[in-house]
């Protein structure tokens, strides 16, 4: 008789989401489904709209990455307008980004992946979360992320108006530029993000490196898979979040493609299976072989690992030397086990928080040139920035009015929701066998499969193979229970 054992809710990341592992007569794992529940449909009710509205309606999407859906709705905005903004005006938006990226990646360090390693994978559920990381290094420690996160949003909202949901990137550039007094602010809080972020990984090397039992656990096999990897890098090769090519690996770590954001459609299709709502990405050239690892499997990664395993290198001194000093660790490139995704993660804070120096020492940031008027006619735009989980690409359609009338999202978390049916089906297969005792701590440890991923299903949602649930349950003021109404349960 087949078991079933079910997590739900997941824990510890964006949204919502369950796991279902179905156990054979034997006792062992027969098959695993990652499921999430909810549908978010944003690519459908966006057409009909004014394309130029797209960097303040898809940055609606959520809270967690705003500023992505903003920067990659801005250029396929410029796309369609067949415009090119001025260079100050680049130069703000990806300095906003690296403020961002520096609060996104903290958060995920911090507060979602990291209580595995500081507390450990099986401590109390209780303590394994921000509060107990805080309670275990330090009141200080605790103190240094608000403050780096209030820094990262004051910087988001000098440059973009807002602290969330940024508003000032529009077709064409920016809406208004920064004052000296503003950038010299900027710069003050950038210097103590690249001070903050070599503290972080001095903490992830004295209490995870430095723990046999853990770097044991990030070498392992549970945790590994070999497939291509996926990111944007500049004219050297080097990771950029802003601007470039989309640079794809093979497992062996040779470039297999590299493509500009208007050809992504010439090398990314998307495959549709009936039990979830999100869709699975893979190299259209490779094709879709199933839920395997593999050069002759055209699935991919796209995360912080899979973005230094693509490139050649940092742009910025201080993360490259942490770059150099991770795959010497770990025995070269590509480095394939997934839960090292947590060191590449803070490698790319030290990036962020360099670059967000350099772009505010940059004389010409202060330029009042921040703004070239479309004039075309629009047509068609593709936008993509590397999202802090994964490439995220903006595909849109208009008529002659600029009205879209075809949308197309490829988000972070879509990329790598193929890989993450993989390491959890791994993961459980690895952990449970026949007689095993499962308890919470094992399942933690099966979900850990999917944080090294920072899975946010926000925005992810998009595939709808049947009718949707829903259940609505009405009390009274004293929370009498009056009337439950269904549909499709």
């Amino acid at each position: 008789m087949t078991q079933r054992i079910t997590i739900d809710p997941i824990t510890r990341l964006e949204g919502h989401g369950k796991i279902e592992i179905f156990l054979d007569e034997e006792g062992d794992v027969a098959n695993t489904y990652f499921q999430i529940p909810e549908l978010r449909g944003f690519e459908r009710f966006c057409v009909g709209r004014p394309v130029e509205e797209m960097p303040l309606l898809t940055n609606r999407i959520c809270g967690v990455c705003p500023e992505a859906h903003h920067l990659a709705a801005a250029k396929a905005a410029d796309a369609a307008y067949q415009v090119d903004p001025p260079s100050a005006a680049k130069k703000l938006r990806e300095l906003l980004y690296m403020a961002f990226y520096c609060t996104d990646h903290t958060t995920h360090f911090y507060a979602l992946g990291g209580p595995d390693f500081v507390m450990g994978p099986d401590a109390p559920v209780a303590e394994r979360n921000i509060l107990g990381v805080i309670h275990k290094v330090g009141l200080d420690v605790g103190g240094q992320v608000i403050q780096m996160r209030k820094y990262g949003h004051d910087t988001i909202e000098i440059i973009g108006g807002r602290k969330v949901h940024p508003c000032t990137s529009i077709p064409g550039g920016m809406t208004k530029g920064i004052t000296e007094e503003q950038r010299v602010e900027i710069e003050k809080m950038g210097r103590w993000a690249v001070d903050f972020a070599q503290f972080s990984i001095k903490l992830f090397a004295d209490v995870v490196l430095s723990n046999k039992t853990y770097l044991d656990l990030i070498v392992g096999d549970i945790y590994t898979h070999e497939t291509y990897y996926m990111g944007m890098v500049d004219e050297n090769n080097h990771v950029n979040f802003y601007d470039g090519k989309v640079r794809v690996v093979d497992p062996e770590g040779k470039e297999y493609i590299k493509y500009a954001p208007n050809e992504y459609l010439d090398h990314i299709a998307e495959h549709v299976e009936p039990w979830t709502y999100l869709k699975f990405p893979y190299l259209k050239n490779v094709g879709w072989k199933g839920f395997v690892d593999g050069k002759d499997s055209g699935i991919y990664m796209a995360t912080p690992l899979s973005r230094l395993n693509a490139a050649d290198g940092m742009a910025t001194p201080l993360a490259q030397a942490e770059y150099e000093k991770m795959y010497a660790t770990l025995g070269g490139k590509p480095v394939h086990q997934r839960l090292a995704t947590h060191w590449a993660r803070l490698i790319e804070l030290l990036y962020a928080a360099e670059h967000w120096v350099e772009l505010a020492t940059d004389p010409e940031i202060t330029s009042t040139d921040i703004h070239t008027v479309p004039t075309a006619t629009p047509t068609e735009g593709i936008g993509i920035v590397e999202a802090p989980r994964g490439t995220l690409t903006h595909h849109y359609k208009t008529d002659e009015r600029g009205i879209l009338t075809d949308v197309n999202l490829i988000v972070g978390t879509t990329n790598n929701y193929a890989p993450i049916s993989m390491s959890i089906n791994k993961a459980a297969s690895s952990l449970i066998k026949k007689g095993t005792v499962v308890n919470e701590g094992l399942l933690n440890m099966v979900e850990m499969a999917f944080r090294s991923y920072d899975p946010c299903f926000g925005c992810a949602t998009h595939s709808l193979p049947g009718q949707m649930p829903m259940e609505v349950t009405i009390r009274d003021a004293t929370g009498e229970k009056i009337e439950v109404l269904k549909q499709y349960c």
